[in-house]
């Protein structure tokens, strides 16, 4: 634990390590180290107010990194002290990256991988929770992949939680890539025609930009080449409420001459920056790994067979979603050291500490969670399904706000307002 340190003008903060397994099965094996940060208002750094530990999203997610007590953060401030932890492999907490599979084989790297999913990830939590709280109970909050981390929190330890909030992410507790992506397909195609009708003086140039990466060989900065099918990576953000314009802006300054004969350099290195996945290489390695023991046998690509509009060939180009494919480790030279590792994981089971059904239809701990109706990463019905099945889940259903409601409106202070309604409401019923 280091001292205080201050972040804008609002807040103070302070760090947190707490040494854990690799393998929390084998407890006195190979260890790493989990980092969190606490933060709180100046004016109430020595108050008792309730511990709230942010979920964030991922898999392979670092907490934010606070510039100010803006956002949702700068409302949590207010009612509590924020615990912001880099989940097992990410920002701080012993990252992960293509060099740590160096010398390993593929089983070996796969079941390094499996090693970062929501059931380490949550131990790893309650031992930071432990060390640094004396086991005090805390609240959570469940950004996307969040909610699997409350769902594993709530099957395993619910005795730690004293309420949880889940936004864009209550998952299905049945959990299957192959119907995730048979639900997610057919939005992630409605986000491309969306994407068209807003921005329709787009669609010859991105056309012509794919063209032209058929027949030339386009070189990235680093020494990637381009393919049509990584520029249709940049779909990636479809779901996010800004996304069409942030695409947007990256095909306005796609050439460098007036002909259109010429990509630009700012281009390039742009497309490879959202892209590349250099810095959350975790992110698309357990993309699929993260719905139960597997094999997931790459669900998302079979998919992608099955509908013919997302094929590299077809015009108007359609951009895929939050989608990972296996040419993806190929391609991608932040991501090449980790094929191995990635195939064999899809292709054999990874044990993993799943939902516990019985647990989670008696469950006591009070559960707010917003459901974008029209998220395109994560599906409403299937959210709705455990809500209906989880005691003491109340969804909110809402089309307002895209998957980052989080960040862009007042989701979690409506969250946070329901759950201490629930509570009793007074400051004592929040501890």
């Amino acid at each position: 634990m280091t001292d205080w340190y201050p972040i804008g003008t609002r807040l103070v903060a302070r760090d947190l390590w707490v040494t854990v397994p690799l393998d929390w099965n084998e407890p006195a094996g190979e260890t790493i180290r989990v980092f969190a940060r606490e933060v709180t208002e100046v004016t109430k750094r020595d108050a008792d107010l309730p511990l709230l530990v942010f979920l964030q999203g991922g898999p392979g997610g670092k907490s934010p990194r606070p510039l100010e007590a803006d956002g949702w953060l700068g409302d949590a401030v207010t009612r509590f002290r924020v615990i912001l932890p880099d989940q097992r492999g990410t920002g701080r907490s012993t990252p992960l990256s293509a060099r740590s599979f160096e010398g390993l084989d593929a089983a070996a790297g796969a079941k390094l991988l499996a090693q970062h999913r929501q059931d380490s990830i949550v131990r790893d939590f309650e031992a930071l929770r432990e060390e640094h709280f004396s086991g005090r109970q805390w609240w959570t909050l469940g950004q996307s992949y969040g909610g699997f981390l409350t769902l594993q929190y709530l099957s395993h330890f619910p005795e730690s939680v004293v309420a949880s909030a889940i936004t864009g992410g209550l998952p299905s507790i049945d959990p299957d890539p192959a119907v995730v992506y048979s639900r997610t397909f057919p939005r992630i195609a409605e986000k491309n025609r969306q994407f068209r009708a807003r921005h329709p003086h787009l669609v010859e140039r991105i056309s012509r930009v794919a063209d032209m990466l058929e027949r030339e060989d386009v070189r990235l900065p680093g020494g990637d080449r381009l393919t049509v099918r990584r520029l249709q990576t940049l779909g990636f953000d479809f779901g996010m409420q800004p996304g069409f314009d942030r695409v947007h802006w990256i095909f306005d300054e796609a050439f460098a001459d007036e002909a259109e004969t010429e990509l630009s350099a700012t281009f390039l290195a742009t497309v490879e920056a959202e892209t590349g996945f250099a810095t959350n290489p975790l992110f698309i390695a357990l993309q699929e790994a993260i719905y139960g023991p597997g094999p997931s046998s790459w669900a998302a690509q079979a998919e992608r067979e099955r509908h013919p509009e997302f094929a590299e060939s077809a015009r108007p180009l359609n951009f895929t979603g939050e989608t990972v494919f296996p040419w993806m480790f190929e391609e991608i030279g932040a991501l090449t050291g980790i094929q191995a590792a990635v195939n064999h994981l899809a292709a054999n089971p990874q044990p993993i500490e799943t939902y516990d059904h019985e647990q989670l239809a008696r469950n006591e701990v009070p559960v707010e969670a917003a459901v974008y109706f029209d998220d395109m990463y994560v599906d409403a019905q299937l959210s709705l399904d455990t809500a209906s099945r989880v005691q003491g889940v109340h969804a909110w259903v809402t089309n307002e706000y895209e998957h980052d409601g989080l960040r862009l409106g007042n989701v979690a202070p409506r969250l946070f307002d329901a759950l201490e309604v629930r509570l009793g409401g007074s400051p004592s019923a929040r501890n």
